[in-house]
């Protein structure tokens, strides 16, 4: 292995511990009442949201590496970032965590020139964790603490295809699309694992049409792109991070099992 590499790995390693004390900190607050208050932008934010944000920082700041961090963008602490920093959503699925539905999950990425080159993706309560680096993308399980269960998926772009959606709430072309593509069934599931059912061939298809900004889909696009996926803006452009100017937002996007999943879907 080559000493980069060792490096990266080396970050691999401590986004996922570092995911995994995120991940106990919030099932302290999860096991108690939830108390929430609205952010300037109308969305939930809980003490979980915080104290998660504050445990990672704490793992990555020792690499000097810039962290772009949801809550500290929101508090205004904006780094400057450069052409290698993290992306860190401490609690994607706010809303779900307040549901107590068990959707949401703590994101840490690597972003390296514009694009997503590493991504840990952990849903604290079962445990299910997804990473993805330039070694693959695996599965595991961190409930106990530690990683075990470490399995390489990869996608899955035979029929039927699958849509991670909901026909009847999404945006009007989303009901357009299903149609076009001739989806054989929708799979409902929340925060950024969407992209990891996609990278373990659960799904091929997760149409985005609503607002995004980058803390909820980097970490996800790494494992899915591991995975051997892709995410790719309307225009059909890889989606690219360091949009400081327009604060950070994603255009609309779809995350699939193929690059070519249109062509892909017409030749069946």
């Amino acid at each position: 292995m080559s000493i980069a590499a060792a490096v990266d790995q080396s970050l691999t390693e401590l986004s996922l511990s570092a995911a995994i004390a995120a991940a106990r900190v919030i099932l302290d607050v999860y096991s108690r009442p939830i108390a929430a208050v609205t952010k300037s932008d109308g969305s939930p934010v809980t003490e979980a949201d915080a104290a998660a944000e504050a445990v990672i920082l704490d793992y990555l700041r020792p690499t000097g590496i810039p962290v772009l961090g949801e809550e500290s963008v929101a508090a205004g602490i904006i780094p400057v970032l450069g052409e290698r920093y993290f992306v860190v959503d401490p609690l994607d699925g706010t809303k779900e965590f307040i549901k107590r539905n068990g959707e949401f999950t703590v994101n840490i990425a690597l972003v390296e020139h514009g694009v997503p080159v590493m991504g840990v993706v952990l849903a604290p309560v079962g445990g299910e964790t997804f990473i993805g680096d330039a070694s693959g993308a695996y599965a595991c399980d961190t409930l106990s603490g530690v990683a075990t269960g470490k399995r390489l998926i990869s996608v899955a772009t035979a029929a039927p295809m699958r849509v991670v959606a909901s026909r009847s709430h999404g945006h009007a072309a989303l009901a357009s699309l299903c149609e076009t593509f001739a989806v054989e069934s929708d799979v409902s599931v929340g925060s950024s694992l969407k992209f990891c059912l996609l990278a373990r061939g659960d799904a091929q298809l997760y149409p985005r049409f609503t607002p995004t900004c980058e803390w909820d889909t980097a970490a996800g696009q790494a494992v899915l792109e591991a995975a051997g996926g892709a995410v790719v803006t309307l225009d059909g452009e890889r989606m690219r991070y360091g949009k400081h100017d327009i604060g950070f937002l994603n255009p609309y996007f779809v995350a699939a099992s193929s690059s070519d999943w249109r062509g892909e879907r017409r030749r069946r």
